[in-house]
């Protein structure tokens, strides 16, 4: 009997999805749960599982197509086995448009792939399950680029670049539906905020003092490193009670003032940057933020962050130091009000005291939107958050 492969429900944010890859071709065998089509939303990366032990008999809705929630993406035929010299597939209901994937791959490598234009089923995954890496597509395409000119059995291996020096060549591939999300959301907050940013700077040798002190002790209880993330996220949630306007949104002509402290934090993924949501952190301690972080970080760089986990929010923290970042503007998150941004930890010679002294120091960057915000309060809460920092007992005191 025939089963129906579907999309996902879909939240009522998501009109709809593309089909992104296909991991299982007609007539191959399947184990229940295992991953059998990925559907990218402007948002997420949704994963269909098989239902149970079987092979996938038809498939409907080919890679690069749009499909709408809960829409028959296949069938899918229950028990059946798939011998490895199976007899020819089925007709398609659609042909399918892109590359076959013969193998799992990975979220990096699945990129790759696609931006190169390269046929997936010739690619060999040397990890775990035959599962296709990053390290195998770029090997891949060097091991094309040696054969592509003529190379005798006792010439050198070559290593240069796929594309040599002087070929003027283009290559034009479509924008996926995150990144087109990513650039409309940008845009939004440049044109429909008044966007100003004030600067300030920060002494982080009191914060990295009480890591080197405790951090051994820190991770042996807890089970997680002692970053310096934690510490801003609890210096803002002390920062947005003092200031409820940096932590308030606008709706129409209405501000929404909220009781509440919910911290976007903005996390790098191989399709763009994301910025999953830390729920009530005024009840959060340093470490179950760390470990919070850690768990965004890890399903950002897997595709799994779910729209829950990136919806809402009252005001959100970048952190563009961890990519080398000096100095920098962060970009509005409507319908937040303020973003603050953090960057890299430098060496710099200050003046303390009337003596010159070399200090570790951060340079912090807080962008609001003016129609709610005033200059005089978006510089105090930045020197809030600069003093609680520099002063770590404060945030444990709440003065």
């Amino acid at each position: 009997m025939a089963i129906e492969i579907k999309a996902p429900a879909f939240p009522e944010s998501v009109a709809d999805g593309t089909i992104a890859t296909w991991h299982k071709q007609v007539g191959e065998a399947v184990k229940r749960d295992e991953l059998l089509v990925d559907i990218e939303t402007d948002k997420v990366v949704m994963e269909v599982m098989a239902p149970a032990d079987g092979i996938v008999t038809q498939i409907i809705k080919a890679a690069g197509e749009t499909v709408l929630s809960q829409e028959l993406l296949g069938l899918f035929a229950e028990g059946a086995a798939a011998s490895a010299s199976a007899a020819p597939a089925p007709e398609k209901a659609t042909p399918v448009a892109a590359p076959a994937v013969a193998a799992p791959m990975g979220p990096a490598a699945r990129k790759m792939v696609t931006e190169l234009g390269l046929g997936a089923t010739e690619i060999t995954g040397s990890g775990k399950g035959g599962r296709v890496t990053k390290e195998d597509v770029v090997q891949h395409t060097q091991t094309v680029a040696s054969a592509a000119p003529q190379v005798s059995a006792s010439s050198p291996q070559v290593t240069s670049a796929p594309l040599p020096l002087g070929d003027r060549v283009e290559r034009r591939v479509p924008m996926t539906r995150l990144r087109a999300r990513i650039a409309e959301r940008l845009l939004e907050a440049k044109q429909s905020t008044a966007m100003l940013t004030t600067f300030n700077e920060v002494n982080m040798a009191p914060v990295m003092a009480l890591r080197k002190q405790y951090a051994e002790k820190f991770e042996k209880t807890h089970g997680v490193r002692l970053g310096f993330m934690s510490f801003f996220v609890k210096a803002a949630v002390e920062a947005l009670r003092r200031f409820p306007g940096v932590n308030a949104s606008l709706d129409g002509t209405d501000v929404v003032y909220h009781g509440y402290q919910d911290i976007g934090v903005a996390v790098s993924s191989d399709k763009g940057l994301v910025v999953p949501i830390l729920r009530n952190t005024e009840s959060m301690s340093l470490a179950e933020i760390e470990t919070k972080v850690g768990e965004y970080g890890k399903k950002a760089r897997d595709g799994k962050l779910t729209i829950e986990e990136m919806t809402g929010g009252t005001f959100s923290i970048s952190n563009g130091g961890v990519f080398g970042s000096l100095l920098s503007t962060p970009i509005l998150n409507p319908p937040q009000t303020a973003i603050l941004g953090m960057h890299k930890i430098q060496d710099r010679p200050m003046a303390v005291n009337g003596q010159v002294v070399i200090l570790p120091m951060m340079y912090l960057a807080l962008s609001y939107d003016h129609r709610l915000i005033d200059g005089k309060e978006a510089v105090s809460f930045l020197v809030a958050i600069k003093e609680m920092v520099e002063d770590p007992t404060r945030m444990l005191l709440e003065i």
